[in-house]
């Protein structure tokens, strides 16, 4: 077991689905994620409701998320719902 993963996404759909391209890293992903204490999700504001083919995990599977912008409608209500506190970065 690890105390936190950290793990990217190439896309967060509007249903709070996380989603990727590529099956073996999701494979890995879903692994790391299943025995850690706390998921970190790092996204910049292009993954929100960018579609991809795998579906990864879900929201209420992360624990906090870093973004660079506020998440646009209709994460808020989703991430609050999930219980994921969001960080945003300003450079």
């Amino acid at each position: 077991r690890v105390d936190i993963a950290v793990i990217g996404i190439s896309g967060i759909e509007a249903d709070g689905s996380l989603r990727d391209f590529d099956y073996r890293e999701v494979k890995v992903a879903q692994t790391i994620v299943k025995q850690a204490r706390e998921v970190w999700l790092a996204a910049d504001s292009s993954k929100f409701s960018r579609p991809a083919m795998v579906e990864m995990a879900s929201l209420s599977q992360i624990n906090r998320l870093f973004t660079d912008q506020a998440p646009p409608e209709p994460f808020p209500a989703l991430l609050a719902e999930a219980g994921v506190s969001c960080d945003i970065a300003l450079g």
